[in-house]
């Protein structure tokens, strides 16, 4: 199975397109858009009335329309611009004497009722009531745009923006309001902000969407729709379309920070690249600096290690987990066997009966697509009254129902492969469906072999809450360990990003009566909205917080389930979050700007790549220079090989932002075979935000392994009423 043609399904679409400019007066077929970085510390630009000005005196002197080609002049995100250029017109440019690098853009990929109460959060009481919902928050999301007329963006009691929101609104005069306050388009595809996908309706709403009673789909899931900070704004920059332009994506955070917003969303990202080469890394660092907190999904590449996006420090980066909701669809086999999947279509008019059962891998065993249910595969074969079993991947699963359908299929059980274990989804099928685990599939693909006629039906159940399972990671979610910087354990945090029901732009059950439309999708980017919205109650309740502060608080008081093994650390990360618990997480590991500098020096990057970064000179042989398990992370990643000490000791600051009178005491669970000392053992604060030190060595094995281990274990402070826990992951190699 082609993993790609999997992880489309989940949620992410690949995607490629082609610019075209009216005014561009080379060959468009040698024509792409380009990444320019330049050197601002030169004082060269003091001679030009403006940076636009500037930037365009790097274009070739032929090239008689400069400012046409230029597509966005940078400011906050860093020194630079893009432009439409040939290959020997950047070859040109090379010459001038503040040039520093440029590059083609890349494409990057796009990575709900009941999950506000299943992460703690309840109306009119605890934190959700003591954040004010998130009240005063700006939450800018860069995604597919919105449908503004969408009931989850009434601004009903909603206060007007606060006064230092300085952004735009690209709709008509009507559609932004006290809840949507801007909306900006950065591609030269779209004329209007308007979301023609739904992604970005989707994660919108998961974030901030407004109370919306009688949400549903197809009458599942039914309840009242909110998302995870209902009072906070939201500030749309559409950057999505057929593709999500790298050009667009650096041009909307840059607006962002002009505009004003707190928290930055961003459910995309691509493959993983050194920070000072990595466009969403260097814009969050300019948003950190300007205190905006960024969150970002983690990536749908999973269950397979170093599959992560958006790895830098700086970037809060969700990974996805379940919830206790599930859409039942139960097989019942001819053996009176039954398995419980999930389907979001449950029709009533199914009859109970059994109908004969085929495993489609069987209709034609010289079609090696055929088990996947392709439409080519099942084209001319007759599946008449038939319940046909379809294996995930290569097409998406519903057109795996509609290829079913169109042969004559009266009902489709698809299975997971086995990288995929239990993992059900619950979609809009367009026949009887039922998602079912990999176990169960192996179940039914023995049933059908132990007899000559097989037979099956689905019982549809609705919605079941309760899953005392959950929340467990999804299969799809992207793991560590950390590409760019191993020293660093990511995922942070894990968010629900399972069957999340959210806005949609369109009715998916084809009801022309109503605007109150819904969808029920799966990805990291359904997860990464959940933990803006949570950033964003955060904010709300300590506005003085920096985004280090905020993240820490996330990440320390997240949940690990001790009930069940384990998921790997380099899935999980901190764990699950707990936003209530994250109000008042009695210490937090704080990090400024500056302190990023020996951390960047450290990574072995040049002056002028950390200068990228920090959008200053920087000379590292005079800066002090840290291995990356030494910046003040809620966490730990270490390493132990031939080329590691035996012995490593590093230093971790904690500010106190409980009681102001607290002793807190260590508690310790090494990873196996490794050896953890915390020196001191206790530490006694004597008042609010007194910041203290503590120092961890860690003592690795004797030999050397030759194949690559991971294990893990943690450190929790303990006083009276909390307990702050940093996990702690060791690679062996």
């Amino acid at each position: 199975m082609g993993l790609k043609h999997f992880l489309t399904l989940i949620c992410i679409l690949n995607l490629h397109h082609l610019h075209t400019f009216a005014d561009d007066s080379t060959n468009t077929s040698t024509i792409e858009t380009y990444i320019i970085h330049v050197d601002g510390n030169l004082g060269l630009f003091d001679r030009f009335e403006n940076l636009e000005s500037w930037y365009t005196s790097f274009l070739p002197t032929s090239n008689s329309n400069g400012r046409g080609r230029i597509v966005y002049s940078y400011r906050k995100v860093f020194k630079g611009f893009a432009a439409r250029l040939s290959a020997d017109e950047v070859k040109a440019m090379e010459n001038h004497p503040a040039f520093i690098s440029a590059r083609p853009e890349r494409k990057l990929d796009k990575h709900t009722t009941h999950s506000p109460n299943f992460l703690g959060l309840n109306q009119n009481m605890g934190f959700w009531q003591g954040s004010n919902y998130g009240k005063g928050v700006i939450i800018g999301v860069l995604d597919t745009g919105v449908l503004p007329s969408h009931p989850s963006f009434s601004d009903e009691g909603m206060p007007p923006p606060p006064a230092k929101w300085k952004g735009k609104c690209e709709f008509n005069q009507t559609a932004c309001n006290n809840k949507i306050i801007g909306a900006r388009y950065f591609n030269s595809f779209d004329d209007s902000p308007s979301d023609d996908d739904g992604h970005g309706t989707h994660t919108a709403s998961t974030a901030a969407g407004s109370f919306v009673e009688g949400a549903n789909v197809f009458g599942n899931a039914n309840g009242t729709a909110a998302g995870i900070a209902p009072m906070a704004h939201l500030a749309i920059y559409k950057v999505c379309s057929l593709f999500c332009s790298e050009s667009d994506i650096l041009a909307a955070m840059d607006t962002a920070i002009e505009d004003g917003v707190d928290i930055l969303s961003l459910s995309l990202g691509g493959l993983s690249f050194s920070f000072y080469d990595d466009s969403i890394a260097l814009g969050a660092f300019s948003a950190m600096e300007n205190g905006i907190l960024v969150s970002c999904s983690a990536g749908n590449d999973g269950p397979f290690n170093i599959s992560l996006s958006n790895e830098a420090p700086w970037i809060l980066t969700v990974g996805a987990s379940t919830i206790d909701r599930k859409i039942r669809a139960t097989t019942m086999l001819g053996n009176n066997e039954t398995l419980d999947g999930e389907s979001t279509f449950q029709p009533s008019d199914l009859p109970p009966t059994l109908m004969p059962l085929v495993y489609a891998g069987s209709l034609n065993t010289s079609d090696p697509n055929i088990q996947f249910c392709t439409p080519t595969s099942l084209n001319k074969t007759d599946l008449r009254g038939m319940v046909v079993v379809c294996e995930i991947g290569v097409v998406a699963r519903v057109s795996k129902g509609i290829a079913v359908k169109n042969a004559g299929g009266s009902a489709m059980i698809l299975v997971n492969p086995r990288i995929y274990a239990n993992m059900t989804l619950a979609e809009a099928h367009v026949l009887p469906a039922a998602h079912v685990g990999y176990a169960d599939g192996l179940k039914i693909k023995t049933y059908i072999n132990s007899t000559t006629t097989p037979t099956a039906t689905i019982l549809f159940k609705g919605t079941i809450i309760g899953d005392d399972q959950a929340p467990v990671v999804a299969g799809f979610s992207s793991r560590g360990p950390n590409y760019v910087s191993p020293g660093i354990l990511k995922p942070d945090i894990l968010g629900p990003g399972v069957n999340i029901l959210a806005a949609w732009p369109v009715s998916i059950e084809n009801n022309t009566n109503t605007n109150s439309t819904f969808n029920i999708i799966s990805g990291t980017s359904m997860s990464c909205p959940h933990l803006s919205g949570v950033a964003a109650l955060l904010k709300s309740s300590h506005p003085s917080w920096s985004p280090a502060a905020i993240k820490s608080a996330i990440m320390t008081t997240a949940d690990v389930d001790e009930r069940y093994v384990p998921a790997n650390i380099f899935a999980t990360g901190s764990g699950h979050v707990n936003p209530s618990r994250a109000n008042d997480p009695g210490l937090v590991y704080d990090i400024k700007p500056e302190d990023y500098i020996p951390y960047l020096c450290g990574l072995n990057y040049t002056n002028r790549q950390v200068g990228f970064i920090l959008q200053r000179k920087v000379d590292c042989s005079v800066e002090s220079k840290i291995p990356e398990a030494q910046l003040n992370y809620p966490s730990f990643a270490i390493r132990f090989g031939r080329s590691q000490p035996i012995s490593q000791t590093y230093t971790r600051s904690v500010t106190n932002v409980g009681e102001p009178v607290s002793s807190y005491v260590v508690e310790i669970v090494p990873p196996p075979g490794i050896g953890v000392l915390v020196e001191p053992s206790s530490l006694d604060f004597t008042e609010a935000n007194q910041t203290l030190k503590y120092q961890v060595t860690f003592t690795g094995p004797e030999s050397t392994t030759n194949a690559t281990v991971y294990i893990q274990g943690y450190l929790k402070w303990n006083s009276g009423k909390y307990s702050v826990r940093t996990p702690i992951a060791v690679t062996l190699r």
